[in-house]
């Protein structure tokens, strides 16, 4: 495929994918039309760069739909000042985005292969590539003004809320139940609240299982 073929996906990705889905902020539209999703997947894997499914990656990892990510920024809303966080970054591709909309980003990836190619991917984008577990996040570049959990979690770590500013926010994909919702949790205070926007699929994060309810 060429640059040019690419370029015509791209367009279509936003027109087809994005914006009759409910991304609809200007801004999030522009940044995923600038970014090169094709430099984010696998050569084995390129015809489906723009495709609205989630993309096999490695080690049983995928990478998000498109329509996905546009609805958890478009929900985010994030600051151009801000300062963010996210957490399973596989190849780089949100933190690439996302480094187009807020003035810093820290990008973390625990996979070892994803991290090799996310470390590529990313390395003039401005992003801050960490590898270390998902769970923790990266404490030493908070507090955060937002986090974006790149996938889907069954619940979402203490540790990473103690990483978010009074009034942070934490865009997500949660399993409830065996389905996948798109959800943003804010924090107020000692508090934090979650909530569901919109049913979809979503790239299943390992590591961020609820615990097992004690039976005797």
């Amino acid at each position: 495929m060429t640059e040019h073929n690419f370029e015509h996906m791209r367009r279509a990705m936003i027109t087809s994918q994005l914006r009759t889905t409910g991304t609809n902020d200007p801004a999030v539209l522009a940044a995923m039309g600038e970014v090169a999703r094709e430099r984010f997947v696998p050569a084995q894997r390129i015809a489906m760069a723009y495709a609205d499914a989630l993309v096999p990656l490695t080690s049983g990892r995928q990478l998000n739909s498109p329509m996905a990510l546009g609805r958890l920024l478009t929900e985010a809303a994030p600051e151009k000042a801000g300062n963010a966080l996210v957490i399973g970054a596989a190849t780089g591709y949100a933190a690439a985005v996302l480094a187009k909309l807020v003035s810093s980003v820290v990008a973390v990836e625990e996979d070892a292969e994803l991290a090799a190619a996310a470390r590529a991917a990313l390395a003039d984008t401005g992003v801050t590539f960490v590898e270390g577990p998902l769970t923790e996040g990266h404490a030493a570049g908070a507090p955060y003004d937002l986090i974006l959990i790149d996938g889907a979690v069954e619940t979402v770590p203490q540790a990473l809320i103690d990483q978010l500013k009074d009034e942070g926010k934490i865009a997500t994909g949660i399993v409830e139940n065996g389905v996948t919702r798109l959800a943003l949790g804010r924090k107020a205070g000692e508090g934090f609240g979650i909530a569901a926007f919109a049913d979809a699929a979503a790239a299943i994060l390992p590591h961020f299982e609820k615990p097992k309810a004690f039976t005797f």
